[in-house]
Parts: structure tokens; C-alpha cells; sequence
């Protein structure tokens, strides 16, 4: 299923310089396929998860999780979802006049179009630009600003000189698949151990390269989105607190008021109601 998010303002009269038009994400059918096309702005792809290929000309780039492609204006570009594995990826469009001079600073062009992508911004894109759509009359700011760090992100992840260019690493394939693990059954009884096996990893090894490219072990992530999850649901007042606790993995209701009081500093209840007043 596709989900499309519109930038509202006007490109012109908003910032002629860097604007948002569109962003999305889409779980891929088998053979999904999209053009040969011709765009007028600029698209980016960050595969989440699964495989497929971009063609540009005559060059066809097989591409899987952790990495992206970008699509330059005026380029024929296809590019298709696998078969067997079709790929769930994210999207924005944008376009402006610092564009190009940004991306002069990058390895990226037509004939180029693969990066690797940056874990600690691009995995959770779609939702901090869903999320910051919904400020009300600040949320063309936060746009804006999401859409420059996104920018920042790319020149470091692909940058100009050969002799700089980092291929993408196993490491970083590792550490993303760790993260589409942890999304995927945050809500389960799972630990470091199981998350390791699922990769065919030794438990220390994914620990220290979570580590070093998130900023915090995986057990602390999984326990922080746990605690982000959490406070989505009690935000909305409908459920117990027995309810989130079991939706976010925790069978014991009194463990789980514990541990969200030691990371948000308030009782879940005395969250719900904060947020519903």
C-alpha cells in the first residue's frame, strides 16, 4: 500500500532556493515497476527493506536494504521491485535552485545514482516529515529544516572525492536491518541474542556496530522506541495501561510503568492524562 504526503505551499512563494514537494512510502507488490519516466524535479528512493534495480540509459544497478537512489530531472529513469523480494521504500520530490550546487558536492549524478543511507536520519524519514507536517502554522519551518538536514546527510554519506567515497558497508547493511527488526516486533519478547541470530551475527560484534553508528546499544534503542511507541498510545487516551503495555512488549503492566516512569520521569498514567488535557 502507497502513502503520499503533499508539501501544500508553493515552491515559488515558499523557497525558491530548497522546497519539499512530496514524500511517501510504499510496501512494493513483487515486480512493482515504475517508467521508463521523465521527472521535472528531483526524487530520492531509500530502500527499507528488499531488492530490485534502477536502470538509467543502459546502466541497470541492482540495489537492496540500506541504500538509496536519487533521479535527476529530465533523466529516463526505470526501476523495478524484485520478484522474490520486493523492496518497501520511502520517497521524497523536491526541487530549487541550490539544488544542484549542492549536489555538485556529492558523488551523485545521472549515471551515478546509488549512496548508501544515513542511519540515525534517513530510515525514519517519512515519519519526522508526517510528524512535523502536523505543527500547524510551523510546520513548513520544521519541513524546511528536516528537508536541509536531509541535504546535509547526503554530501556526507556521498561525497565528492573517490579517494573519500565509503561503498556501503556490511556494517551499516547490519545495523539497518537491526532497526527494521526492532520496528517490526518491538512488541514481542524478543532480546540483543535473538536480534543477533536473525543475522547470523555474534551478540558483541552487533552490539558494538549498533553502537558506534546509532550513538547507543541496540537493548537501549529497542527500550526507546518501546518507550516512543508508548507514548503514541497513551497520548490518545483509549487504552489501559495494561494495553500499551502488552502492545509495546511488556507482559507485566508494573515493569513497564517502572521503566516508562525512569525514561519520560512521570507514571504512564499521569502521562495519558497530561496529554489529554
Amino acid at each position: 500500500m502507497a502513502v503520499f504526503k503533499y508539501n501544500a505551499d508553493s515552491p515559488q512563494r515558499d523557497n525558491p532556493d530548497l522546497h519539499l514537494l512530496y514524500w511517501g512510502k510504499e510496501d512494493c507488490v513483487p515486480g512493482h515497476a515504475v517508467g521508463p519516466l521523465i521527472r521535472d524535479h528531483y526524487k530520492i528512493h531509500l530502500i527499507h527493506k528488499g531488492t530490485g534495480f534502477v536502470r538509467i540509459g543502459e546502466r541497470k544497478v541492482a540495489l537492496t536494504a540500506g541504500q538509496g537512489f536519487i533521479i535527476f530531472p529530465h533523466v529516463v529513469t526505470y526501476y523495478e521491485a524484485d520478484r522474490q523480494q520486493p523492496w518497501t521504500y520511502s520517497w521524497i520530490g523536491f526541487q530549487g535552485e541550490k539544488v544542484q550546487p549542492i549536489l555538485e558536492q556529492t558523488s551523485l549524478a545521472p549515471e551515478e545514482p546509488v549512496f548508501a543511507m544515513d542511519l540515525k536520519l534517513m530510515p525514519e524519514l517519512y515519519d519526522r516529515l508526517t510528524e512535523a507536517a502536523s505543527r500547524g502554522g510551523s510546520s513548513g519551518l520544521y519541513l524546511q529544516a528536516l528537508l536541509y538536514e536531509y541535504m546535509a546527510a547526503l554530501v556526507e554519506n556521498a561525497p565528492l572525492h573517490p579517494s573519500a567515497a565509503v561503498s556501503p558497508k556490511k556494517q551499516d547493511a547490519y545495523v539497518h536491518q537491526s532497526m527494521e527488526f526492532i520496528h517490526t516486533h518491538y512488541g514481542e519478547d524478543i532480546s540483543v541474542f535473538q536480534l543477533a541470530a536473525s543475522l547470523g551475527l555474534d551478540r558483541k560484534y552487533l552490539s558494538s556496530v549498533f553502537k558506534e553508528a546509532v550513538g547507543m546499544p541496540p537493548q537501549q534503542y529497542l527500550l526507546q522506541y518501546r518507550m516512543d511507541r508508548a507514548c503514541e498510545l497513551l497520548a490518545g487516551g483509549r487504552y489501559t495501561v495494561a494495553e500499551v503495555a502488552r502492545s509495546v512488549g511488556y507482559r507485566d503492566a508494573l515493569l513497564f510503568s517502572r521503566m516508562f516512569k525512569k525514561m519520560r520521569g512521570v507514571p504512564p498514567t499521569r502521562y495519558r492524562e497530561r496529554e489529554r488535557h
